[in-house]
């Protein structure tokens, strides 16, 4: 027999599909290092303001190895609107020196290979694995983890035992879309100060934790 959860978790699958069934990562993807480049620089800042400081950052310099060879304070400058300067920086400069010598400018597939780098955490590397090359990992950021709580379908507030939590009671080739959905949703509904829950389309199941 179906877990509850699980029945749940497919009503909640069908509304997202029916509402935001186009729904995409948000960070422009042209290459792969870029894409991950701009993971790093997202935490704390919006995906907007990523894609438009990056923007200047690889107009300016086109290749990775224009930025291996960047200076410190010259780098900082670009990296500077997106907050987190110093962290971000040296984030940006390691990513990008493993990149070139250590993976021969190709991103890994491994999460935890990933992870062994600054400004790295469980959230970029399954983004990056999963827009790169389609391995289906759940993204759990702010959006995603205050609505998965708020509907119902975890108890959890840690991002690693939300993911886990997901991925139970969801099949594995929705993860990657229920991430883009779902922060979808709560960009668009579920905000954190002022959710719009009578307009929203999860209103009759949704738990309303709020």
């Amino acid at each position: 027999m179906r877990s509850k959860l699980k029945v749940n978790a497919q009503k909640v699958w069908e509304i997202l599909e029916n509402n935001f069934g186009d729904a995409q990562c948000s960070l422009i993807k042209d290459t792969p290092y870029r894409l991950a480049i701009r993971g790093i620089l997202s935490a704390q800042c919006t995906d907007k303001r990523v894609n438009e400081e990056t923007g200047k950052l690889f107009r300016d310099f086109p290749d990775p190895s224009d930025i291996y060879k960047l200076d410190y304070e010259v780098l900082s400058k670009y990296i500077a609107p997106c907050g987190l300067t110093k962290a971000k920086t040296e984030a940006v400069i390691e990513f990008t020196r493993r990149f070139i010598e250590d993976w021969n400018c190709e991103i890994p597939r491994d999460t935890d290979e990933l992870m062994k780098c600054k400004g790295v955490g469980r959230k970029i590397a399954n983004l990056m694995v999963g827009e790169i090359y389609g391995i289906q990992r759940t993204v759990v950021d702010t959006h995603l983890k205050r609505v998965a709580y708020r509907i119902g379908l975890t108890d959890e507030t840690n991002p690693i035992k939300v993911e886990m939590d997901l991925d139970k009671i969801f099949e594995e080739n929705q993860r990657i879309n229920l991430g883009h959905r779902m922060i979808e949703l709560g960009r668009s509904f579920c905000q954190a100060r002022k959710p719009d829950c009578d307009s929203c389309p999860m209103n009759e199941i949704c738990k309303k934790r709020i």
